[in-house]
């Protein structure tokens, strides 16, 4: 094992790792190798000693009494005190030894052994490194190329490091991509699967992937200048976001929007024509949701224990609902809150519509 840390530092630079990881692997392969060599119930300590560049390996002995049972089966895992303070006066009842070990005469089994070891490692750490850069990527938007679909119309797409994964159900409804297509989405979710390694998967119906494009269209909000306090989608029919300007002079809604809807419509044909509702956030409730449900005009809002209580025109109340409800459900989901319609006495008769669960659509395409 001459001259270790120089062959450290070369995977470190191959594989782009940290040197120090790779060090604590490299001793922790060491020490796997040992316990498959010399026995798993033994312990062991791998040091690497930066002066000479070589790796040694230790075994550990417990010092125990030296009327101790265990000395008379495990001599190997145990050593009287008396023996003991012949290595070392100072040492105690409890304390430990340690024998290095040679590593020249391990043999063949040993080293190939070590290799295995050395590469399931590596290859661990390479995997840990990708998650953690990923894991702070869920949110981002990604574009790659699509390599494969399969049985179930997962799509796998191809973008940096990763294969990553858009299940049928994070596709936009009507999409079909093939072999070659190049395709964006956002960063749903990361975890290390134990069969296939790292698992990226990527959506397209997200709310996130929403706010994604729109940061890379509008460069009001991608420099921060307009935020997005909320968003809720019906994914490849329609949209509602809500923004505010942090710049005196900055319109939310226009800027977003952009000249003759340039900006809105550029992301909108990226979401397969979803129509997009810009909103002007509020933090007065009651405003904030009386926006939220244009293009019906709202008479009144009452927030009582959580529920919005919205009084209208009777001739608003189809507007405010929406085509087969979508209009009502998008404002529940944007505020977050349950709304319930109630028509101006005095109109067409008195009704009520209640949305409860606002949080249930967009669990469901989030």
């Amino acid at each position: 094992m001459e001259k270790i840390i120089d062959i450290i530092e070369s995977i470190a630079h191959e594989k782009d790792l940290d040197i120090e990881d790779v060090k604590r692997t490299v001793c922790l392969a060491l020490t796997k190798t040992a316990k498959k060599i010399y026995g798993e119930d033994y312990d062991y300590e791998s040091i690497i000693n930066t002066d000479t560049k070589t790796l040694k390996l230790f075994q550990k002995i417990l010092v125990v009494k030296d009327d101790d049972e265990r000395l008379e089966d495990e001599k190997d895992k145990y050593t009287g005190v008396s023996e003991a303070k012949e290595v070392d006066p100072d040492i105690e009842i409890g304390d430990e030894l340690t024998y290095e070990l040679p590593l020249d005469n391990l043999g063949r089994t040993a080293a190939a052994t070590l290799h295995r070891e050395l590469e399931f490692h590596i290859q661990r750490l390479l995997e840990n490194q990708l998650f953690d850069k990923y894991k702070n990527m869920v949110g981002n938007s990604i574009f790659g190329t699509v390599t494969r679909v399969d049985n179930e119309e997962a799509t796998y797409v191809e973008f940096d490091e990763v294969r990553a994964v858009m299940p049928r159900r994070n596709r936009i409804k009507g999409e079909i991509f093939k072999v070659g297509d190049v395709v964006k989405a956002v960063i749903r979710k990361v975890f290390i699967d134990k069969v296939h390694g790292i698992y990226v998967e990527i959506s397209r119906t997200s709310p996130k992937f929403l706010e994604a494009l729109l940061a890379l269209e509008v460069p009001e909000i991608k420099d921060e200048m307009i935020i997005i306090n909320s968003s809720a989608r019906i994914p490849g029919e329609r949209a509602k976001i809500a923004l505010t300007s942090l710049h005196p002079n900055i319109d939310a809604v226009g800027a977003t929007v952009g000249t003759k809807g340039m900006r809105i419509n550029a992301v909108s044909g990226e979401l397969n024509h979803e129509n997009i509702d810009c909103i002007e956030f509020s933090s007065i409730p009651e405003i904030f949701i009386s926006r939220a449900l244009s293009p019906a005009i709202i008479s009144n809002v009452k927030i009582v224990n959580g529920k919005a209580i919205v009084t209208l025109p009777a001739d608003q109340k189809s507007k405010a609902i929406g085509k087969s409800g979508i209009n009502i459900r998008l404002t529940s989901m944007l505020v977050g809150m349950d709304i319930e319609l109630v028509e101006l006495e005095g109109s067409s008769g008195q009704a009520s519509e209640t949305l409860k669960d606002p949080n249930a659509l967009s669990n469901l395409f989030g």
